[in-house]
């Protein structure tokens, strides 16, 4: 009988990764015999680990163990805790140029040029909500143009969506959850998949349609169009008048056509969720050496879910361009040790029951697995959420881990692609960015095939993480021209759309 297989993933490690199940008494190779069974994507000592010493895997501190853990031994919760430890952080010593391909060497995809410059991968209509008392007539007068077969006539138009949810009210006029809220509202509206837009509020909200569009120096035009149902006159003569409007703008964005367009107009934003014990070996990995591609190519990758690269985030502080982008990265952790202290959690509160069942101890170890999705180029900038990314190459937003939430500030931020790896099998999807789903293990790949749009575990069989990466970037570059995601073709992305919430409810 074939003995089950095992990764030690760097030299360092105490610790091996369970590629098949290891049953008592099974010697993987290059282990030892184990005494207990250890799951799929979980893992198994490979010396003596004694009580307080740390736990290796990556080559980097994943926890401690709690009691003395034998050679052989399943390492998990029952024997490993987590405590602070101190990270030196080698500010920007690992950053080196990158190498940029000339413009005529560049992949290409088919997309949109918009009148501002910005290339979209996809052609929206949206109407927004400044409140969730707007929400209802919102998704009402989308649902005319889904029943209606109206956009049959427009075949250029990806679909009306309303994007509804659950604040803009019972808040504070400034501030930080303030801030936030504004910059995601105006972050979609400029989001360059979307064509065209309808605002819609209440009209005695605290997220006033008119001080937005005064700050901003917007008005209203063909392509732009704001109304309260207070002074339309309620709730059925806002949804005629927003059905009416919606349908002015049709014929105009149904006249966007695609055209060839550089890779450097790509901005991808990198997503992990329902991860397991093989993310930071298969997808992960992957989706980071795709990366690599695009920033060659010139385009734009965003990293994100900062209580995600807790612990690892001494590894992305040493790609930083300069000291100070490290250390505005190091601050956003400052800043969630407290937000998380205040309202009495801790940053090992994540990872969740599924990531522990996948063979996820600790969030270190989750970190460890989900920074890998940023590749290995220069950190050039950090970002707040939502807020306009402008720098190219390998950025960061600080973000939530919760997935919904932490997507909708990147697209926000202007993201026009979206990868998303998994190992348990999220059901996510995003409009009016596509979102391609990768999944770390052929089990659940076979399982949830119709969910998933690449399978990352042919990487445990031998396909190399750079043929991986390779496949991935070409899969970004075929559904920016257009072609559905898994996702987009199962309709998901209407309610995916989730701000992040901070301070006080009212």
């Amino acid at each position: 009988m074939n003995s089950p297989r095992a990764l030690r993933l760097n030299a360092q490690d105490n610790v091996m990764v369970a590629v098949d199940e290891i049953r008592i008494g099974d010697s993987p190779a290059g282990g030892p015999k184990a005494s207990a069974r250890v799951p799929k994507g979980h893992k198994l000592a490979t010396t003596l680990i004694e009580t307080g010493a740390p736990i290796l895997k990556f080559g980097q501190i994943i926890g401690f163990a709690s009691r003395p853990i034998e050679p052989g031994e399943w390492v998990h919760e029952h024997n490993v805790v987590m405590h602070e430890f101190s990270r030196d952080y080698h500010f920007s010593e690992g950053a080196r140029p990158e190498t940029i391909l000339p413009l005529s060497q560049q992949a290409t995809f088919q997309g949109y040029r918009r009148t501002n410059g910005k290339a979209g991968t996809r052609n929206y209509l949206a109407i927004l909500t400044s409140v969730n008392c707007s929400a209802t007539v919102a998704r009402l007068i989308a649902r005319e143009f889904e029943r209606s077969g109206r956009l049959d006539d427009y075949p250029n138009v990806d679909g009306v969506i309303a994007l509804v949810h659950g604040t803009g009210c019972g808040m504070a006029a400034k501030g930080e959850g303030f801030d936030i809220f504004k910059r995601t509202q105006w972050g979609y509206a400029g989001n360059p998949n979307i064509a065209g837009v309808v605002l819609v509020g209440l009209g005695c909200e605290v997220f006033q349609i008119g001080r937005m569009k005064e700050e901003y120096g917007l008005s209203d035009g063909e392509l732009f169009q704001t109304m309260t149902i207070q002074a339309t006159g309620g709730t059925r003569k806002t949804i005629d008048a927003g059905v009416e409007r919606i349908a002015a703008m049709l014929p105009i964005v149904n006249r966007a056509q695609r055209e060839t367009l550089p890779a450097s107009e790509l901005m991808l934003a990198l997503q992990c969720g329902g991860s397991d014990g093989y993310s930071g070996i298969t997808a992960n990995p992957a989706l980071g050496a795709a990366v690599d591609v695009l920033v060659r190519h010139g385009g734009t990758a965003i990293l994100s879910e900062t209580p995600e690269i807790y612990g690892a985030e001494h590894l992305l502080t040493r790609r930083a361009a300069t000291p100070e982008v490290g250390q505005k990265l190091v601050d956003l952790i400052h800043w969630w040790e407290d937000y998380t202290e205040r309202n009495h959690g801790e940053m090992n509160n994540n990872p969740s029951p599924g990531n522990k069942a996948g063979g996820l101890t600790t969030i270190l170890e989750k970190s460890l697995g989900a920074a890998a999705k940023g590749g290995t180029t220069i950190l050039n900038d950090v970002y707040k959420y939502a807020e306009r990314v402008t720098a190219k190459g390998f950025v960061y937003m600080d973000t939530p881990g919760y997935d919904p939430v932490s997507a909708t500030g990147q697209v926000a931020g202007g993201a026009n692609v979206l990868a998303f790896t998994t190992g348990r099998g999220s059901a996510y999807g995003c409009k009016p960015t596509p979102s391609i789903k990768l999944a770390t293990n052929s089990d659940m790949y076979r399982r949830m095939s119709e969910d998933m749009d690449i399978n990352c575990g042919d990487i445990l069989d031998g396909v190399s993480i750079e043929e991986k990466g390779r496949e991935i970037f070409e899969k970004v570059l075929s559904v920016a021209s257009g072609e559905k995601s898994k996702s987009e073709a199962l309709g998901y992305g209407d309610a995916e759309f989730v701000p992040w919430q901070v301070g006080a409810t009212m």
